[in-house]
């Protein structure tokens, strides 16, 4: 009889070595197939439905839940004998809790108190996915089993976090593209070349932020002897941004060209603004015309940073004009400004990034800094005055980044 129960107890071992050995050419094969399909691009979804096929069929788990971060939340992907209920608890606060594979006793969340353990997938120390299991027997081989969970999951884990970092990588790159698409976009708007004559200079400080900046600054000669100049900035950024400037553009120089007065000029702009933003955007703008043989300068400041007219020691802030363009469907009021230059003057035109510059004190550049400035240096020409400005700011910001995008048209008149 021992020889018996020798048997026996052989052949009992070599029935669990074939199980195991199958479980293992299972677990290989579930592997496989699961690269395969990652090398293959199946979607997330696929690989979901193939994760939960191998742990119902071919490892035996009666319970689990797989949960991944998505939009800022922990959402569960796949599931398997737990109810739609329970499924709907939210997790959001436990699961950061869980750093690793560990028993969940003692666990008094609804969902979670279902489960016998938990699984997390950490990259970089921060975890990208959570694989709960459970309703295991008493007579299962768990650690082999809880071994392949970990595999496979670590493996699903991994394949759609490079899905998502590829995704973020394509719409970064698109992005980029754009981005330069934008700034090809400005740097077509923007003058390269200002127009000089016997009784003006002109002169320009350009400077977006980032690539795409919402500032934007012209100049048009007219053969009847008048030049009209302007300075606007835009709210937003981007393609938006510069898309609206070239609409801007467009309008602007085919109006200074038809329309008899600046009124009409802005009024049109106005509508043409709202009809694109409707109120979501607008621009700010500086538009003066100024005639050399009147040596008269008629202008509209419609919410635009007042620009300086500096001649003699003094300096006018030119604030005439109406509220912002595109903000409503017409505008409440308009009030043009006009000034006869019998001095030699400069009028000083620029964007309030220029003020918002920071020192390392923490200090703005402000507008008391730069009158102070403009007015030590009104003699200067355009170019020279732009120059000299230029060196004062970079020298005062020292080591602290342009807050914003800076531009500055200058207008040096002769008489």
């Amino acid at each position: 009889m021992p020889e018996l129960q020798e048997i026996k107890r052989t052949l009992t071992r070599i029935e669990k070595l074939e199980r195991e050995v199958n479980l293992k050419q299972l677990q290989i094969n579930s592997l496989l197939a699961i690269t395969q399909a990652i090398n293959e691009n199946v979607s997330a979804d696929g690989l979901f439905n193939m994760y939960n096929t191998f742990l119902r069929w071919e490892i035996g788990i009666r319970k689990m839940a797989l949960f991944f971060h998505e939009e800022g939340r922990w959402e569960c992907k796949t599931a398997l004998g737990v109810s739609d209920d329970l499924l709907s608890q939210d997790v959001n606060q436990e699961l950061p809790n869980f750093r690793t594979t560990r028993g969940l006793e003692n666990i008094e969340h609804p969902l979670i108190r279902e489960f016998d353990l938990v699984v997390p997938v950490m990259h970089k120390d921060e975890p990208i996915a959570y694989a709960f299991i459970g309703g295991f027997l008493d007579d299962e081989d768990v650690y082999n089993k809880v071994q392949f969970v970990t595999t496979i999951t670590n493996v699903i884990a991994v394949a759609i976090e490079n899905k998502r970092l590829f995704k973020t990588q394509l719409r970064q790159e698109v992005l980029n593209r754009e981005v330069e698409l934008a700034a090809e976009i400005q740097r077509t708007l923007v003058p390269t070349r200002l127009p000089e004559g016997e009784n003006y200079q002109l002169s320009s400080i350009y400077k977006p932020h980032f690539a795409v900046g919402g500032d934007y600054y012209d100049v048009v000669e007219f053969p009847d002897g008048t030049i009209a100049f302007c300075i606007a900035d835009i709210t937003g950024k981007g393609v938006a941004a510069a898309l609206l400037m070239a609409n801007f553009q467009a309008n602007l120089r085919t109006l200074l060209t038809r329309c008899q007065t600046l009124e009409e000029v802005v009024q049109e702009m106005n509508m043409a603004v709202h009809s694109v933003t409707q109120g979501d955007r607008f621009i700010t703008l500086f538009l003066a015309r100024y005639d050399v043989h009147s040596r008269t300068l008629h202008y509209i400041n419609a919410g635009h940073t007042p620009p300086f007219l500096l001649s003699d020691g003094e300096a006018i802030p030119l604030k005439n004009g109406c509220t912002v363009l595109g903000w409503m469907p017409e505008l409440p009021f308009l009030e043009i400004g006009g000034v006869c230059l019998t001095k030699e003057a400069t009028i000083f035109t620029y964007t309030d990034g220029l003020t918002d510059v920071l020192n390392d004190a923490g200090e703005e550049f402000s507008d008391e800094k730069l009158l102070a400035f403009l007015q030590e240096n009104s003699q200067l020409g355009a170019r020279e005055l732009n120059k000299q400005l230029l060196s004062h700011v970079e020298a005062y910001r020292e080591h602290q980044a342009f807050p914003d995008d800076i531009t500055v048209l200058t207008c040096k008149f002769f008489v």
